[in-house]
This record gives structure tokens, C-alpha cells and sequence, in this order.
């Protein structure tokens, strides 16, 4: 992945977005805390680079949904902010993906293996300064982690994180075998509209003696625009009724992702195994019932282990 690394700093460079001058504490939090909000969102994906001999370029990826980013946990050196998506028509809400930023944080998760993720600590050269930024499905599942600092170069604030592996995203597992990670170098820039994540991802198959072969490179582009045209109300009051409940499942997560040697999922790559009897829970407290602590520990017994220490990077 050496030639992947530098590849990835020789674009960023070019942007200006390397060598960040020293972070003041307080501007990155409020650069963070700046996501949430009420936006409309388009989301693209464009395979760039192929690089395995006879791969086809697959076709570009369009789509977009209304999303209202919440924060659930604001502390100066740490953030937790929720996205919500609302359907304009039916008003049907989606508990979608999390971001948690942690400021010098000692330890992330890292993709190691099918469903495994492992718990390792992060070198001081890459935490000096620097925000931890990780990713969680809508179940609260682990998705990825990347470390990096903000930037204020010409008065635009952008984070730039290192490369980090992650799985498959859910666009592309139903579909593609012919890989099985992402490499990622993840980029949040604030706009006067509102604010834009990009995606450097190379396609990679990891194979289980260790090598691996690069498929292609991906650029990922979401774009969050702010709007006042669409009602959220019905987001709002699902987090309302359901707020309490997700925190458990999230302390839960905590439990195997705060220590090592991390987590693995006895699911299939979906997921939904474990993301519908948690989505059930959820609808049945906003339903007016109640659900017992007894009942989300019987979702993770049955789906959640502890990682192997041993799993393959």
C-alpha cells in the first residue's frame, strides 16, 4: 500500500491541505459541532483509476436523501453527532450513520478481517493534535476510524484524515465479490452551504495469505446543503422517543470497542440479522411500549463476540 499512501499525499498536497498548522482546541470542536443541521444530500461515486488488468470500470454511483445531523454528545474534546433521514413524502424517518470525533484519542478500531475489527493504539506522531473520527452503521455497528487534523488554510476549515481500512460500504456488498476492503483517506471541508465529505478509496482484495491486489480507485463526493424546505419534525420526534434506547445499544458497542481486542459479528456482511430486531426495539418505544435491557442484551449475545486478537490486519 506504499505507492497507495503516497498517492493519497501527493493529491492532498495539491489541494493545500497537508501540514496543518497547530489546532486551537476549541475551533476544531466548533468546526465539528458546525455538521449538524438540516440538509439535503447528494451523495456520488466514480471509479477513477483501474487498476487490475481487464477490470471494467463500473458505472458511477448517483443518489441522495434529506438528512438532519443531531448532536448527542458535545464535551470539549469529544463530539458524537447522528444522521437522521426523513422521507419528504411519507415522512418515514431512518436512524442512519454516526460520527464520533474524540480529540488526541489513545485507541481506535481498525477493519482487520470479515466482520472483525480490532482495537489498536493510535502512534503519538499521528494523535499529536489530532481529531480521531469514527463511523458507525446504522445499528451502531463499527464501520471505520481515521485520525488527522484541522486545517484552516485561506479561512476554509477541512480535516484530513490517514489511511485506514474499512469494509465494504452498502452500496457495493449486495453486488461485487471481487473485493473485500476499502483503503481510505476521508476529507470534511465546511461551506458556506453547508459542508462536504470526500472519499479517496482504492478497491482492494485481501486475500488470506496476507497479499492483496488493488482493484481500482474510487472518489467518493457527499454533499450536505442546508435547507429550510423540508420538514424534519418527524426525526426529531423519533430521537425524542428513542434517544434513551440507542444510548444502551451504543454502551453496549462500548463494551467491546473500548478495550482489546475488539469486535466480531457472527452476521452476515448485511448486517441485518442484528439491524432489525434493534430497529424493531426502537419502533416498539416509539410505539409507546417498552422494551427491557434484557432484550438488547439477547440481540448482542446471540450476534457479537469478541475479536480474535490474532485477526489478520
Amino acid at each position: 500500500m506504499k505507492h497507495q499512501i503516497a498517492s493519497a499525499c501527493l493529491l492532498l498536497a495539491g489541494s493545500g491541505m497537508v501540514h496543518a498548522q497547530p489546532s486551537n482546541l476549541q475551533r476544531d470542536h466548533d468546526s465539528i459541532v458546525a455538521m449538524k443541521g438540516e440538509y439535503v444530500v447528494d451523495f456520488a461515486f466514480d471509479e477513477t483509476v483501474l487498476l487490475k488488468p481487464g477490470y471494467e470500470r463500473a458505472p458511477a454511483v448517483r443518489s441522495g436523501g434529506n438528512e438532519v445531523v443531531i448532536v448527542v454528545e458535545d464535551s470539549p474534546t469529544r463530539v458524537v453527532l447522528q444522521h437522521l433521514l426523513v422521507d419528504p413524502k411519507s415522512g418515514h424517518v431512518t436512524k442512519h450513520w454516526r460520527q464520533d470525533w474524540v480529540y488526541e484519542a489513545p485507541h481506535r478500531f481498525e477493519f482487520s478481517a470479515d466482520q472483525t475489527w480490532q482495537v489498536r493504539t493510535i502512534p503519538a506522531a499521528v494523535n499529536a493534535g489530532a481529531w480521531t473520527q469514527c463511523v458507525y452503521e446504522v445499528g451502531d455497528a463499527p464501520r471505520y476510524c481515521g485520525t488527522g487534523t484541522w486545517a484552516y488554510a485561506n479561512g476554509v476549515a477541512t480535516w484530513t484524515s490517514d489511511l485506514s481500512w474499512r469494509p465494504l460500504p452498502r452500496r457495493e456488498y449486495t453486488r461485487r465479490s471481487d473485493y473485500n476492503a476499502l483503503a481510505v483517506v476521508n476529507r470534511h471541508t465546511l461551506t458556506p452551504e453547508g459542508w462536504t465529505h470526500e472519499q479517496f478509496n482504492t478497491k482492494v482484495l485481501r486475500n488470506a495469505d496476507g497479499s492483496q491486489q488493488e482493484i481500482a480507485r474510487e472518489f467518493g463526493f457527499n454533499d450536505y446543503t442546508k435547507t429550510t424546505e423540508v420538514d424534519f419534525k418527524p426525526a426529531y420526534d423519533y430521537w425524542t422517543a428513542t434517544a434513551g434506547y440507542w444510548a444502551k445499544v451504543r454502551q453496549r458497542w462500548d463494551g467491546f470497542l473500548g478495550q482489546a481486542s475488539g469486535v466480531h459479528l457472527k452476521t452476515k456482511l448485511d448486517g441485518m440479522a442484528m439491524i432489525i430486531p434493534l430497529f424493531t426495539q426502537a419502533q416498539d418505544l416509539q410505539d409507546g411500549k417498552k422494551v427491557k435491557d434484557a432484550q438488547i442484551d439477547a440481540v448482542f449475545k446471540q450476534w457479537v463476540e469478541k475479536a480474535p486478537a490474532d485477526a489478520a490486519r
